[in-house]
């Protein structure tokens, strides 16, 4: 791209957000929603957090209070030795609080924003390409149709009827690639078809996007650490961040906590019917929204040291616990809290997988009662009610006993099982495995290959954020804003 076309993108991108009256929110605005002026925090309450509204930009942060509809501490879930059966707090962040209902619209913020300010991306000709296994496209469908531009979203068949419903209500084309979750290289394909087709097609792939970690390094690692420091104690310990592999992306904030905390480990979560970190294996399951049978560009796995794969089976199981009435009642009878068990459906397929990783955790390392474990619970049960459903079909009426039994074996029987404590030379093999996706199918060299592996490389990218909000601000006063990107728009001028 010449520096003449950058310059006549970014042109057209400033006059869209001058016409829609778009403020872009720098990285530290969605970090610490306080930063926010409040001429435009003011106005958010009066604004439904799902509307294809240009404020809501603004709620792309961990801080929404459902309640208000304006902001409060980090949304996050803490999971008692009564639930999860360790004597270590497991602490899940919550991403049902952000519009479309899960973290992902962050990721897709991360990817977009840098590129549509630096003129890489004309959203009055070109189209959005956000291949996913379903809350990223969403996500990127999401901060789409608030630019106006065209968004493709690309995700498996299989995933669950509520994804493609939104993506029609928001006006998204669907392209709708075969198998499940673990099929992501039938997306990857149907992104080289519009690649050769659709030459005014950009694709946001968030697999090799490093804006996707970036965005977890910069927001949802220190919404980690102020979740740690509203329940850690005078004697607490950040012992572990837990995050599946998926894209990576959240695995990002684990860099950031172990930068921070350097005693914290890093553990990524996988399906154990698809275990390419613990074993190099491949196969579908049903853990949606954790894409997988490849290692994502943008993972830094020399930071990764647990690998817990966990059994699907156990993830749709608990998922009845938490949110069939039977469920509920086993809780109730074994003394989980009332307020904990209405609260559990805050917590989607992929986000019980993270809470069985940090359970296996715990266990590996043995933890005790003054750690604390960090992890994300990406979406909520709103997703999965036809999962649900069709479970109902398939096995009949969930009982109180099923309840009890699932509960006693998925869940305080967590153990460590399918569990890898990984070796230097292991964390360098999976790194590895890189090559056959990226270098053999997409397009990548092994020189940036290598360079992965190096530590400078990280903290090379992570030191890019404040150019970032130096950019979004610069592109804001062009677009008629006050200061430097914190006000509201000006009436353009003429």
């Amino acid at each position: 791209m010449t520096d003449e076309t950058k310059r006549r993108s970014r042109e057209h991108a400033v006059e869209r957000c001058r016409e829609r009256g778009i403020v872009i929110p720098t990285i530290a605005e969605q970090r610490d929603p306080r930063t926010i002026p409040g001429e435009i925090a003011g106005r958010l309450p009066g604004i439904d957090m799902q509307a294809v509204d240009p404020l809501n930009l603004f709620r792309i942060t961990w801080h929404n209070d459902p309640a208000t509809g304006g902001f409060g501490p980090v949304n996050a879930l803490v999971i008692p030795p009564e639930l999860s059966g360790v004597p270590a707090r497991i602490v899940g962040l919550v991403g049902r609080h952000f519009p479309t209902g899960a973290h992902k619209v962050g990721a897709a913020f991360g990817c977009l924003v840098p590129r549509l300010v630096a003129g890489e991306f004309d959203p009055t000709t070109q189209k959005a390409v956000w291949p996913s296994t379903g809350n990223y496209c969403r996500g990127g469908a999401f901060d789409s149709a608030l630019l106006g531009c065209h968004a493709v979203a690309i995700l498996p068949e299989e995933m669950s009827r509520e994804r493609f419903e939104w993506l029609a209500s928001i006006g998204a084309e669907i392209i709708a690639t075969p198998g499940c979750e673990s099929n992501v290289k039938e997306i990857f394909d149907a992104c080289w078809e519009i690649r050769k087709t659709q030459p005014q097609a950009v694709i946001f792939n968030q697999f090799e996007e490093f804006g996707n970690y970036l965005w977890h390094f910069g927001v949802t690692g220190p919404a980690a650490q102020e979740a740690f420091a509203a329940v850690a104690g005078p004697r607490g310990r950040l012992a572990a961040w837990v995050g599946a592999s998926g894209s990576a992306g959240t695995l990002g904030a684990g860099d950031f906590l172990k930068q921070t905390f350097p005693g914290c480990t890093i553990t990524v979560a996988e399906a154990l019917q698809c275990p390419t970190l613990l074993a190099s294996g491949f196969g579908g399951h049903r853990i949606e929204g954790i894409g997988d049978k490849h290692v994502p560009w943008i993972h830094n796995v020399r930071t990764t040291d647990l690998v817990a794969a966990i059994d699907d089976e156990a993830t749709m199981r608990l998922l009845r616990v938490f949110n069939e009435p039977a469920g509920r009642a086993a809780l109730l009878g074994r003394g989980v809290a009332r307020d904990l068990v209405e609260r559990l459906p805050l917590l989607g397929i992929s986000s019980i997988c993270n809470l069985l990783a940090a359970i296996k955790t715990a266990r590996h390392y043995e933890l005790g009662a003054d750690d604390v474990i960090l992890t994300c619970f990406t979406d909520s049960a709103a997703l999965y009610q036809t999962r649900l459903a069709e479970l109902t079909a398939e096995r009949g009426a969930y009982s109180e006993r099923e309840a009890e039994i699932d509960f006693e074996r998925r869940l305080l029987g967590a153990a460590t099982d399918h569990v890898r404590e990984l070796t230097y030379p292991e964390r360098k093999a999976i790194h590895n495995l890189k090559y056959f996706t990226w270098v053999e199918q997409q397009g990548k060299t092994v020189a940036e290959l290598n360079a992965l592996w190096s530590p400078s490389f990280w903290t090379d990218l992570q030191a890019q954020l404040p150019a970032w909000d130096e950019a979004i601000g610069a592109f804001n006063r062009d677009a008629g804003v006050r200061g430097s990107g914190l006000g509201v728009r000006e009436e353009a001028k003429r």
